[in-house]
């Protein structure tokens, strides 16, 4: 039986009463397995969404693009990068931009996911890629953020490198529902990357990542079986053992006498 596809009603309704998955998928291959896995919540590339089989593959993920806010601009071309996601299928957008251009898009009725903690776009403002919110004055800082995405309009905010107690209390005092990467429990939701997850991260791996398989190593076993292959092509075409007979087309014997007579007198 298939899985109906949650709406924003129904994840507010779902708030605090059971834990959501959201993983960040890139291809195709990792949307549909989601869906196959029965994962909540994806956050996607944008042009994912806008291939035209991306519902044919996953039809009951609730559906988030997303990027970084310079990549998009002003917070008129936030609303236009905006209506076109959605009208493709998104169910929300991500937002790191500010309040007024996440505003400007839930006054017209986009739904909007801010984001609070670490956010990596603008890390230089929490003073790098480390924990936010470890002392009292920081973790209030962090509870003003998602008031004000609140009365931004937003519906929810992905929540990152927060100690897991000042994430918990947050949650518990908002109606946005709370993404947590790497801040705990006390959310709504527990967000991964899907290279982390499969392995096929080969850089820093975060603290709240968990990596469940071994891509890389396949990978790499792969691509020497690759390398293996095409040195083997090269050798062969150098010894001419390829092509063998088998790979070519032959003529008949009287028409291949008839063409050589017409080509000898051309």
């Amino acid at each position: 039986m298939s899985r109906k596809r949650p709406t924003v009603a129904d994840l507010r309704a779902m708030k605090g009463k059971r834990q959501l998955t959201m993983l960040r998928v890139l291809t195709m291959d990792e949307a549909e397995a989601a869906e196959r896995a029965g994962v909540d919540i994806v956050s996607v590339p944008p042009e994912l969404v806008l291939n035209p089989q991306y519902r044919d593959a996953a039809p009951s993920l609730f559906t988030m693009p997303g990027d970084n806010f310079y990549e998009i601009g002003t917070s008129d071309d936030f609303l236009r990068w905006a209506f076109r996601l959605y009208k493709a299928g998104a169910d929300a957008v991500y937002c790191s931009a500010g309040y007024a251009t996440i505003k400007r898009m839930a006054d017209d009725n986009i739904p909007v996911i801010g984001h609070v903690g670490l956010i990596p776009s603008r890390a230089t403002w929490t003073g790098g890629f480390k924990a936010v919110g470890k002392t009292a004055d920081t973790a209030m800082e962090v509870f003003a953020a998602v008031k004000q995405l609140e009365a931004a309009g937003a519906i929810g905010a992905e929540i990152e490198v927060v100690p897991v107690e000042v994430a918990k209390a947050i949650s518990e005092r908002t109606s946005l529902i709370m993404l947590s990467m790497g801040a705990g429990t006390g959310c709504d939701a527990q967000y991964l990357f899907a290279d982390d997850i499969l392995g096929q991260n080969r850089g820093h791996m975060p603290r709240h990542s968990k990596v469940y398989r071994n891509f890389t190593a396949e990978y790499d076993r792969l691509q020497a079986e690759r390398i293996a292959a095409f040195s083997e092509y090269v050798a062969d075409v150098n010894s001419l053992a390829y092509p063998e007979d088998r790979h070519v087309v032959h003529m008949d014997p009287a028409e291949l006498r008839l063409f050589l007579d017409k080509v000898g007198g051309a």
